[in-house]
């Protein structure tokens, strides 16, 4: 149910008159979800919704598609003419008053500058006539992640089954190479990705993408995916990266998102050790900024955690192998709308907020091998911080040991 006075809460307690929210042909998909436009919905033409901070909400609608929003609340106008179309924003705008002195604040998905394209889904020109109608346009990012990325009981229930089944994954790709390669037997990259894959459907997983399976100098590539062009043989003295992501095949499922890495052998060499070590580290660091910002009810914003990170790789000589941002929102989808752990990328300003989840996954990229470590973190209602998919790894995994 769409919770009109719950998104009027939030948009007082930031501080703005409204939240406009507006798409044309599915361009502002956080706006088509946050006002739940029916998965099979048709638009062709654009609409806007504004809730303001109190009073009832205003749709905007075009004549030929006139019922598109008629599953929200509020008052309706109706546009044909590209004229009608400004003035219909006009009167969205009037509705509500400021909340301070000054042009009125109205947030959208928007973003300065090219700080955040997570949340820049509306055209320049739609925000400059907002503007020029004398409205000041701010950011709706937290607002999105309120009603966008927070999880509630069930999916937090499935997020952690899911990722019960992920961890499970990974004890069974080391033991089908450590099968096939005691045995002799060929094996590949794409050999362990199907054996992936076959686990997920048997205990009915589903993923956007095969898992990365990358040997050698491609575990150094963060976003290897193997072909047939590039498909690697598994031999003994290889060194494995395996990062998979699975939620479970049910309406509103969450992702689940893991990294781990290991060496065919039974025991693991010094180099590849020491570089885990400082990845790990650097993971470690991420979780207890988290972990102490909710312990003392401080605010956290995103590039904080990627700060806190980043400090221990760059301290150890290597900050200019670790080549992406920390981590990333997690969701339905596997890369989710909330707040990304990044000041890399972007300057991920905002915050990260209870009932959200994430991945902290710091790497270090060197041409004959890469390590990445990724975990998966939950703030829950009431500011505990959860780490799932079992206990984070803390060496190499020799495995023919």
């Amino acid at each position: 149910m769409f919770d009109v006075p719950r998104i009027q809460e939030a948009v007082r307690q930031h501080g703005v008159a409204g939240w406009l929210l507006y798409d044309f042909r599915g361009q502002n998909a956080l706006a088509r979800r946050i006002v739940q436009f029916p998965s099979d919905g048709h638009a062709t033409r654009r609409w806007l919704y504004l809730i303001p901070a109190d009073g009832r909400p205003r749709k905007l609608v075009h004549r030929i598609e006139a019922g598109v929003l008629d599953h929200l609340p509020g008052d309706k106008q109706v546009y044909l003419r590209w004229q009608e179309l400004e003035a219909g924003i006009r009167w969205l705008l009037d509705a509500g008053t400021p909340q301070s002195a000054g042009p009125k604040r109205i947030a959208m998905e928007y973003a300065t500058g090219i700080s955040n394209p997570y949340i820049s889904c509306v055209d320049a020109g739609m925000v400059e006539f907002v503007r020029s109608c004398g409205a000041e346009v701010v950011s709706s990012g937290d607002l999105v992640q309120q009603f966008e990325a927070t999880l509630d009981d069930e999916q937090w229930t499935m997020h952690r089954e899911a990722a019960r089944h992920t961890e499970a994954a990974f004890g069974v790709a080391w033991k089908y190479i450590a099968e096939r390669v005691r045995a002799d037997t060929p094996l590949t990259e794409i050999d362990v990705q199907r054996r992936i894959m076959g686990f997920f459907t048997e205990h009915e997983l589903v993923t956007d993408h095969p898992p990365i399976v990358g040997v050698g100098p491609h575990s150094g590539d963060p976003h290897y995916a193997p072909t047939a062009e590039s498909n690697l043989p598994i031999r003994p003295g290889d060194f494995v990266l395996v990062d998979l992501w699975a939620k479970l095949a049910k309406p509103r499922s969450i992702y689940s998102d893991l990294t781990r890495v290991g060496f065919v052998d039974r025991e693991v060499p010094e180099k590849y050790e020491q570089i885990f070590q400082i990845v790990a580290a650097a993971r470690d660091a991420g979780i207890q900024v988290v972990r102490d910002a909710f312990a003392a009810s401080q605010p956290l914003r995103g590039y904080e955690v990627d700060d806190a990170c980043r400090a221990v790789i760059e301290q150890s000589g290597y900050g200019e192998f670790f080549v992406h941002r920390t981590g990333h929102n997690i969701g339905e989808n596997d890369h989710g709308n909330g707040a990304h752990m990044d000041n890399l990328e972007t300057r991920e300003e905002r915050l990260v907020v209870p009932r959200t989840l994430f991945s902290i996954e710091p790497g270090i990229y060197l041409p004959e091998f890469g390590v990445r470590s990724e975990v998966n973190v939950f703030i829950d209602a009431t500011g505990g911080v959860h780490v799932t998919g079992g206990e984070p790894q803390r060496k190499v995994l020799a495995i023919l040991a």
